[in-house]
């Protein structure tokens, strides 16, 4: 029985990555083989270590040498990534080494709220500056333009009068944990060869 090999990609706590190793420990078809950080403290290496899945400090610097990153995915046989809180820009050419098989997951719903420089607090500040009565995630193809890629999920959670940024992050936080296991899962499933 062939498994899908997946890389996590993240830059700070990891707890959407370490949700999603939960997951998939013991999983008997994907199995998480790799991940890399771009910060040097990111709080995802405990979890990494604690799960025993190989993880390296990986620079920007790094990520934009394209052979040196090939070969450490290839070493793992990575047949896909999934960016869990990477604050960076995927380089052209993963996206050209693995088509339609980069997932991500944005704290909003796409369109709205998306593009560079809309990560994290700055999502969470302007959906509260915004007015709307809901907010969600979106799980996407990751393509050559920032949250442009083709959209797998969306859920919503409604926003309480009142609000603030941090509060509608921690419940946003909760619908990511609560999902982006399952749609990686539903997704790369699909890829499977029995």
């Amino acid at each position: 029985m062939n498994k899908v090999h997946l890389a996590i990609f993240a830059s700070g706590s990891g707890s959407n990555a370490r949700a999603i190793i939960e997951f998939f420990k013991d999983h008997p078809r994907i199995e998480i083989a790799l991940i890399l950080y771009n910060k040097k403290n990111a709080g995802v290496k405990a979890h990494a270590d604690t799960f025993m899945i190989p993880n390296y400090y990986w620079s920007n610097a790094k990520m934009a040498n394209r052979q040196l990153t090939k070969d450490r995915l290839s070493q793992y046989h990575v047949d896909g990534i999934i960016l869990a809180g990477y604050l960076a820009l995927i380089p052209e050419y993963l996206i050209d080494l693995f088509p339609d098989s980069i997932l991500n997951i944005h704290p909003a719903l796409l369109p709205a709220f998306g593009g560079k420089g809309m990560y994290g607090h700055y999502v969470h500040e302007a959906v509260s500056q915004s007015g709307h009565s809901e907010t969600g995630i979106t799980i996407h193809l990751v393509n050559k333009e920032y949250d442009k890629g083709n959209i797998l999920f969306q859920s919503t959670i409604p926003i309480k009068p009142g609000e603030d940024p941090q509060t509608i992050a921690n419940n946003v936080l909760k619908l990511e944990h609560a999902n982006y296991s399952n749609v990686i899962w539903q997704y790369f499933s699909t890829r499977i060869q029995q």
